[in-house]
């Protein structure tokens, strides 16, 4: 057994420990749906770290979602409903079969869009009725776009080219004014629903993740705000009492002295 593998079955013992009766009473009474908050924030912490390429802490997050896996494995062979080991089993057995192109060299890959035959592979092997079936619902809103549009682009449903997807756009965003004119909320949130699906819809021509490039622009803006506040401050204001013209010079000295 290599490193890897005793420090990974080290942890496995360290959990198991502490869910006996005589252990941790916190880890003991944890159950699969206790712990759902808890690997959401750890998956977020983890998401957050790599996007300020802190890799210390990316060291750190990973191993805490790491055990989250390791404690619900845990969780469901204390109610004999599977092992640890028949999850590795799973994912390798799953990994293996989805990429015979690679593991299978006496098989010739006919088509070459491997994305293809990967959702291909997974809708037969899961007997899905529909292609956009396998997106977990409870998937962030912009995420969940993304899939969809990614999974239908799969099945053949797509532009072909980026010129309609911007004539889409501008379609939708004077849909949207037109709904606001009419000042019907019902019907203004329906088009600002279709505004950001085609706006996620570019993204996934263009081949970059919506929710990255949406998450940074919101770290952009706290950087910025949070350059505007000193300079209120430093001119011995608060932000209530600054004018918006006030903030809007010092936001555009950040904006073109430090280009975020």
């Amino acid at each position: 057994m290599g490193k890897i593998g005793k420090e990974f079955e080290e942890l496995v013992k360290i959990i198991s420990r502490l869910r006996q009766p005589d252990g941790c009473p916190w880890d003991h009474d944890q159950t699969s749906q206790s712990l759902i908050p808890f690997l959401i924030e750890e998956t977020y912490e983890l998401i957050e770290s790599i996007d300020e390429k802190n890799w210390e802490t990316v060291k750190e997050e990973l191993g805490d979602v790491l055990l989250h896996i390791v404690f619900q494995a845990s969780i469901a062979d204390d109610n004999k409903q599977f092992k640890l080991e028949e999850v590795l089993k799973t994912v390798n057995e799953k990994l293996v079969k989805r990429h015979p192109h690679v593991f299978n060299i006496d098989q010739v890959v006919i088509n070459n869009n491997l994305n293809k035959e990967w959702e291909l592979s997974k809708h037969k092997e899961k007997g899905r009725e529909s292609r956009l079936e396998g997106v977990p619902k409870d998937l962030p809103s912009i995420i969940k776009a993304q899939r969809l549009q990614q999974k239908a682009s799969l099945a053949g449903f797509d532009w072909d080219k980026i010129e309609l997807v911007w004539e889409k756009i501008h379609e939708e965003i004077l849909e949207l004014k037109e709904a606001e004119q009419q000042n019907n909320k019902d019907h203004i949130e329906e088009e600002i629903g279709d505004v950001l699906f085609s706006i996620v819809n570019l993204s996934r021509f263009l081949e970059i993740s919506a929710d990255n490039a949406l998450r940074r622009t919101n770290r952009k803006f706290i950087n910025r705000f949070k350059k505007v506040e000193k300079g209120i401050e430093g001119k011995g204001k608060v932000m209530e009492e600054a004018t918006l013209e006030e903030m809007d010079i010092i936001w555009n000295q950040s904006k073109e002295k430090n280009n975020i």
